[in-house]
């Protein structure tokens, strides 16, 4: 749909903001025309069990904030092109509604793009993946998909606002694009569709606190706020210098940090966390703790970020060293933060503070081994035939794992084996025994050949979409080339294994699909259980693979850590007789164990930088 024009836009903007909920004026936010703080904290309706919305929203009542905030994941909405939901677990009404229940104001940031450390920033892989595509710009192509997807969310976010009986205050213009680019245009067309869906209450950016990144994410006549984890004195200073009739508000700040594969998990201390609140309240600003709950990257949904060198995707759990643990334990810090907030007026002493959810007794879980690895995904895996690999993309696939299989002929001797384009990790096989793992863009290793035909196979997985930089919506596969020598590869077989796609029945028929591996594949587990409660899935021997729960994919695990225990909400399980089904890549272990807490790792101090 069209939308007005920037001038007019703007009018409107101001207008509506005369009957909004929440205002600003000489400095200060005003809710309904008296001075008001905004003490938020992020939690993502889509990083938490719907049966766990209401405990957790209360548990961040209990921390002392009046407004809660999250993202709107666009890939989660609408997965393939045409088929939008908003029911279960993607209910943002019923999420709105128990917020509201509570006594908390919501803060929506509808994207289109969210960062989030969430696959590919929230953006589809169906729409990134189309050839010539330019996300996050006034690439018309890029525009006309997110008005389509507007057309479905915005109206359903203005439905919710405070001026129609709902918990909105308050909707964020993009996501802190100036970190990304200067496509103003851009940035004014999402402004005007938010208006022109139906949007009224107050609108906002959020960049980080440097010139460059406010000159490129921020537009005139729209509140400009900052997300930042250390300094508030100098992020306020700068916004004041630009903006000094708006209010200080830190849409988010860092009390924590994600954590990567191979890296050590980020912590931030509980009295640091809590100095730098006071600091930001003492200047006379509003705050939005990131996160406030973090949860857990279900399925296939973390993203991943990239060094430069190679990808470095993102760990299964969320919990940002937030507050409130990933299974809604309160930490020292939710009691640090509640203190300062409860002295400088924010925290309802009379609130009750939740105790900790109830957890499982601890128990090992014998394995029964299942069908071999190869001949399982072979046997799972639609096969499609191309002279040369093809990507997930042009496979119409977004997430799992592809198989790829060749029948080279190698004269006798040793060669090099080429793959170009790799994204992101492919274990290589010949004749069904390992070769080598590869992990960066261009990888080699070495085949030897018998002067006969070879069944070379790669298995290649996709850890995670780009979620923040000039990398977003890479493809993932082999996008270049498979080459021996300096020969090229042809005549490919991909089997595709979109795992995250699977059903319960798939997800049960696969241990049965060949017969059981000596090294790697696929075993079960089972558990019974009279009364559900939450525990930590551990696979001690175990390499790297993924774990469903009766049928459900609960997330990836890796033995390269720091993450090596599972969060297992208890809404997975059932009373009676539970299913475990695990798919090992590389080295199978023999026993499951279930444990009363979390092992997210060795620790390090999470140090903010800006680059």
């Amino acid at each position: 749909m069209t939308t007005s024009s920037t001038s007019t836009t703007t009018t409107v903007t101001r207008a509506a903001q005369l009957s909004a909920k929440l205002t600003h004026a000489g400095g200060t936010f005003l809710r309904d025309g008296r001075p008001h703080r905004v003490l938020s904290g992020s939690l993502h309706y889509f990083r938490v069990h719907p049966q766990q919305w209401a405990d957790r929203l209360r548990r961040v009542a209990a921390l002392g904030l009046n407004t809660v905030d999250t993202y709107v994941p666009w890939n989660f909405h609408e997965p393939t092109p045409g088929e939008v939901r908003f029911d279960g677990w993607r209910d943002l009404d019923r999420f709105a509604g128990l917020a509201q229940e509570i006594g908390l104001d919501l803060i929506v940031r509808p994207g289109p793009y969210i960062c989030a450390e969430w696959d590919n920033g929230g953006l589809p892989a169906w729409l990134t993946g189309t050839p010539g595509m330019r996300p996050r710009t006034s690439h018309p192509p890029f525009l006309d998909a997110v008005g389509r997807w507007f057309d479905e969310l915005v109206p359903r976010v203005a439905a919710l606002q405070s001026s129609r009986g709902g918990p909105v205050v308050a909707v964020q213009i993009e996501n802190e694009y100036g970190s990304y680019g200067d496509d103003h245009t851009y940035l004014r067309w999402v402004r005007d569709a938010l208006v022109a869906r139906g949007i009224t209450e107050l609108l906002y950016t959020a960049d980080g606190p440097t010139p460059l990144m406010l000159d490129g994410g921020t537009l005139p006549g729209e509140l400009a706020a900052a997300t930042l984890g250390s300094r508030p004195d100098a992020a306020a200073a700068l916004l004041r210098s630009r903006r000094p009739d708006e209010p200080f508000l830190c849409a988010e700040f860092w009390n924590g940090w994600f954590d990567h594969w191979g890296e050590k998990h980020h912590v931030r201390p509980a009295a640091g966390a809590a100095d730098s609140v006071a600091a930001i309240l003492d200047a006379g600003g509003s705050v939005s703790l990131y996160m406030a709950h973090g949860g857990t990257n279900f399925g296939l949904w973390s993203g991943a970020n990239h060094d430069g060198d190679r990808i470095q995707p993102t760990v299964t759990s969320y919990d940002s060293d937030a507050p409130v643990a990933e299974h809604g334990a309160l930490t020292p810090k939710f009691f640090a933060l509640r203190e300062t907030l409860t002295a400088l007026g924010g925290a309802d002493e009379t609130r009750p503070v939740p105790s900790d959810p109830p957890l499982l007794t601890p128990r090992t879980l014998r394995v029964t081994r299942g069908a071999d690895l190869l001949e399982a995904l072979r046997a799972a895996g639609e096969g499609v035939r191309a002279p040369a690999p093809l990507s997930f993309e042009e496979l119409g696939q977004a997430c799992g794992l592809v198989l790829y299989a060749a029948r080279p002929l190698l004269p006798p001797g040793t060669h090099t084996l080429t793959v170009s384009g790799l994204h992101d990790r492919a274990q290589v096989f010949a004749d069904g025994l390992p070769v080598a793992v590869l992990d960066r863009e261009t990888s080699t290793c070495t085949l030897t050949g018998t002067g006969e035909r070879i069944r070379l196979e790669l298995l290649v997985e996709n850890q995670g979409r780009i979620n923040y930089g000039p990398l977003l919506g890479q493809g993932k596969g082999i996008l270049g080339g498979v080459s021996v020598n300096r020969r090229l590869v042809h005549g490919w077989t991909m089997h595709r294994l979109p795992l995250d796609t699977w059903t319960p029945d798939e997800v049960a028929e696969a241990p049965s699909l060949a017969a059981p591996g000596a090294t790697a594949g696929f075993v079960t587990a089972r558990l019974t259980v009279y009364e559900p409660a939450d525990t930590f899935v551990a696979l001690p021997g175990f390499g790297k693979g993924f774990l469903w729960i009766n049928g459900r994919l609960l997330g990836r695990y890796w033995e390269v850590g720091p993450q090596h225990t599972l969060y297992l909400p208890h809404p997975f399980l059932r009373a009676g007789r539970n299913t475990l089904t695990v798919l090992e890549l590389e080295r199978l272990g023999d026993r499951i164990e279930l444990r009363d807490r979390p092992d997210l790792g060795p620790s390090e101090e999470f140090v903010e930088t800006f680059d």
